[in-house]
């Protein structure tokens, strides 16, 4: 629950006078934001996506937003199964596939979260807990609907830690991750975006963004600082 009027506004200044070339930037203010932030999608030259969506289509479920009104306002992606909502709400493998579906069936881009705990790390079972999270996934949905999807590992305990997974151990997840969608279908493995998120600062991005899996960021604490979230992305066009 960051962000204001007023923080877009700066954002939007900064980026009128980017070139970001090669690379796609996307804003995923809080949804009291999001129509002012698709409003500046033209002059800023960014993609808007929203932090999360609701498995219903409609009716009464109040204060839910659904992927009709996400795509309806100008939403590109829409996050789902971010480590807090998955700890702090409780979702579940299950549902967040249900949700990421729903979205692709609107031509909405779904960035699907994964990740694991330092407990579960520290077990040896990092790789075992992340499998299971995308073969939920992987159960509802057919090939063809995965080809746009965007993958983001965030292991929870390098997330607004200040700790980082080493561009190694980065590497090592986002590998078996590509591993896995090749299960399904080797073509479809290349074309899916991973994107690494856990304290990505302009100080690491570099040397994060070069790993062979690693196509981008999710980022937190410095997408709060125009910036920092510009030398982040000029290391992604890179």
């Amino acid at each position: 629950m960051n962000g204001s009027v007023k923080l877009l506004e700066l954002f939007s200044e900064h980026f009128e006078q980017l070139a970001l070339d090669g690379c796609d930037a996307v804003l995923c203010p809080p949804a009291v934001f999001l129509s002012h932030a698709v409003g500046c999608k033209e002059k800023a030259g960014w993609l808007v996506a929203g932090q999360d969506v609701s498995h219903c289509e409609e009716g009464a479920h109040t204060g839910d937003i659904s992927a009709n009104m996400l795509d309806d306002i100008g939403c590109d992606f829409v996050i789902v199964g971010h480590s807090e909502r998955r700890v702090d709400h409780l979702e579940s493998n299950e549902l967040i596939a249900d949700k990421t579906l729903g979205l692709i069936s609107k031509g909405l881009t779904p960035i699907f979260c994964v990740g694991e705990s330092l407990e579960t790390r520290n077990q040896g079972k990092a790789q075992e807990f992340v499998a299971a999270q995308l073969a939920a996934l992987f159960a509802v949905t057919k090939v063809e609907q995965l080809e746009n999807l965007v993958i983001a590992y965030e292991p929870i305990w390098a997330i607004g830690t200040g700790v980082t997974a080493s561009p190694e151990q980065a590497q090592e997840m986002h590998s078996f991750i590509r591993d896995l969608l090749s299960q399904q279908d080797s073509s479809m493995s290349e074309k899916v975006r991973l994107l690494y998120g856990g304290s990505v600062k302009p100080a690491n991005a570099d040397e994060l963004f070069s790993q062979k899996d690693i196509d981008g960021g999710l980022i937190g604490g410095a997408s709060l600082k125009p910036e920092e979230f510009e030398a982040i992305c000029r290391s992604a066009c890179g």
